[in-house]
C-alpha cells in the first residue's frame, strides 16, 4: 500500500475533532485547524522526547540551548551573553542568572575577551560539551523515531513547507517598523 493510501485511510484524534466541528458549524473553512491541531499535537511529542533526551543527561531545555548554542559556534565553543540572548530569545537577567547556573554545574566559564577586557565570552567546558553532545545524539534518536512513520521523501517536504511557513516569522526586523 502506498503511503499516500495508508495515510488517507488512517485516522488520527485530529480527524475526530474536524468531523465534530463539522457537524456543529458545517459553515466553517477548518483547514488551518486541520495543520495546526495537528503540528499542536505533535509539539507536545516533541517536547516529551526532549525531556526524555535532556534528563538522561541531567539537563533542562532551558540548559540544552544555552549549550547547543554554544556548541554550535564551533571551536573555541564560546559566545558573548549578548549572542546567547539572541540565540536563545531571552532577556539579559534571565541569561545571566543562567550562564550562573550553568557554571556551578561546571557545564560553562565566564571569561573576559583578551583583546578586550569589558567584553565577556561565555565558553563551554569540556564537560558541557560532552553532556550536549550526548544529549544531542538522545534528541535526534527521539525525534527519529517520531519521523518513522514518513518516508525519506516526505519528511524532505514537510521541512521545506515548515520552512515555508517560519521564514516570515525569523526575517529580522527592520529599524522603524
Amino acid at each position: 500500500m502506498s503511503s499516500k493510501i495508508f495515510a488517507m485511510t488512517q485516522q488520527d484524534e485530529v480527524d475526530r475533532i474536524i468531523a465534530a466541528w463539522n457537524a456543529q458549524r458545517p459553515d466553517l473553512d477548518l483547514a488551518p485547524l486541520e495543520v495546526f491541531s495537528r503540528v499542536s499535537r505533535l509539539t507536545r511529542h516533541l517536547e516529551i522526547a526532549r525531556r526524555k533526551a535532556f534528563s538522561s543527561s541531567q539537563l533542562e531545555a532551558w540548559e540544552f540551548d544555552v549549550l547547543s548554542a554554544l556548541r554550535r559556534a564551533g571551536t573555541p565553543f564560546e559566545l558573548t551573553p549578548g549572542r546567547l540572548m539572541e540565540e536563545t530569545l531571552v532577556s539579559s537577567g534571565t541569561m545571566t542568572n543562567r550562564i550562573d547556573r550553568l557554571m556551578v554545574k561546571g557545564l560553562v566559564s565566564r571569561e573576559a575577551d583578551s583583546s578586550d577586557r569589558r567584553v565577556v565570552r561565555v565558553r563551554l567546558s569540556p564537560k558541557g560539551k560532552k553532556v550536549v553532545d550526548a544529549a544531542m545524539a538522545q534528541l535526534l534518536e527521539f525525534e527519529r523515531e517520531i519521523l518513522d512513520p514518513l518516508p525519506d521523501n516526505r519528511r524532505e517536504d514537510l521541512a521545506v513547507n515548515l520552512r515555508a511557513l517560519l521564514v516570515p516569522f525569523d526575517a529580522p526586523v527592520q529599524p522603524g517598523t
